[in-house]
């Protein structure tokens, strides 16, 4: 009873904040749908709103605890159901071409933000999550590194404004850029699963794509490339908890009881057999069964683990000041442009060298 007693009140405000958004995602203003702006973003725009409206709301007794809860807590639920939307079957098959590119970006995209935090001197938790961020899958990966960086509400709105930028031009920009520098369709594939971020962005990009290129297989073949990107959370996640771990360690004041074992990201291990649950169930059972799995149960999984992100945004939101985020936005966009561009140059290239570029869905 005292938990529910403490955390109830506070995760149904970021449920209902989580709900609108959510619900507001799906219209279309004209030609310009808000799907490409997505839930986790309008929730987390939603909550600072609110914070700016009630400023002691987040912190009042009622709803303070539940809040917390739902920006720990419900963020790392959210990275284990995400698991449950993983074929590593598919992923191995589909994806495993676009590997050179993926470990490329990653690998670019964490460079530039390394450099550019040293030379901006920016936050490095903020500087971090947007690195990683940019160079994996946006939300997905901003809200698995943050508990392990320990990262505090301000560093995750901070890093996630930047992301949804970028993807918004993005989603705006790279259907009509592929088309004209002659990327062929799997090309165009590879170039959105890679150099565009969230789910919702990629999907846009590679629907516009679609249309461009008068075929289909564009956005099945993004969204798996996308998906294989998603898998680098874990060895990410992992290097993070060994170097804050040995960090910790070397300091001066540091107390000896400061272990790897105390922030290790369990929740990664979760995120593994979700996985592997599905890729079981979907290569190894009959037909019937499989597409049921596949259809309902992934389907509904997909759904939950977006709204779990959404509603942790919102609590976020809710313990950002907004007016501080505008204030000292500047250069985490710049390091963020930096990433976005160094992951958009080294995909087209790598795509060139590899022969990608000019290739066709069959």
């Amino acid at each position: 009873m005292s938990f529910l007693k403490k955390n109830t009140a506070g995760i149904i405000l970021c449920a209902l904040i989580a709900l609108s958004a959510t619900i507001l995602s799906t219209l279309k203003l004209g030609n310009f749908s808000l799907e490409m702006i997505g839930a986790p973003v309008m929730s987390i725009l939603f909550g600072m709103i609110i914070s700016l409206a009630v400023p002691k709301l987040a912190k009042s007794e009622i709803f303070n605890k539940g809040i917390k809860f739902t920006s720990k807590k419900i963020l790392q639920w959210a990275v284990i159901v995400l698991g449950f939307t993983l074929n590593l079957n598919s992923i191995v098959k589909v994806g495993g071409k676009s590997l050179p590119v993926i470990v490329c970006t990653i690998s670019i995209s964490l460079i530039v933000a390394f450099i550019m935090m040293k030379v901006l001197k920016v936050n490095s938790k903020t500087a971090a999550l947007i690195g990683i961020g940019s160079s994996i899958c946006g939300g997905s990966a901003i809200a698995a590194a943050a508990p392990v960086i320990d990262a505090d509400d301000e560093d995750v709105a901070r890093s996630i404004s930047v992301i949804f930028l970028f993807n918004i031009l993005a989603a705006l920009i790279f259907p009509t850029l592929g088309y004209s520098i002659g990327f062929g369709t799997e090309g165009f594939a590879v170039f959105a699963g890679t150099a565009v971020n969230d789910t919702s962005s990629v999907t846009a990009t590679a629907s516009t794509a679609e249309n461009l290129y008068h075929t289909s297989g564009i956005l099945s073949a993004a969204v798996t490339v996308k998906l294989t990107r998603t898998l680098a959370i874990i060895p990410i996640t992992l290097i993070l908890a060994i170097y804050r771990t040995k960090k910790e360690k070397n300091k001066s004041d540091s107390k000896s009881n400061f272990s790897f074992k105390k922030i290790f990201p369990w929740f990664i291990l979760y995120f593994i057999a979700a996985s592997l649950i599905t890729t079981l169930i979907t290569n190894c059972t009959s037909g019937n069964f499989t597409n049921l799995y596949s259809d309902n149960f992934v389907s509904t999984m997909k759904i939950l683990a977006k709204f779990f992100i959404a509603m942790a945004m919102s609590a976020i939101g809710l313990n950002t000041n907004i007016i501080n985020l505008v204030k000292n936005g500047g250069k985490p966009i710049l390091l963020g442009l930096c990433c976005w561009v160094s992951i958009t140059l080294v995909s087209i290239g790598v795509q060139y060298i590899t022969g990608i570029f000019f290739t066709d869905i069959l």
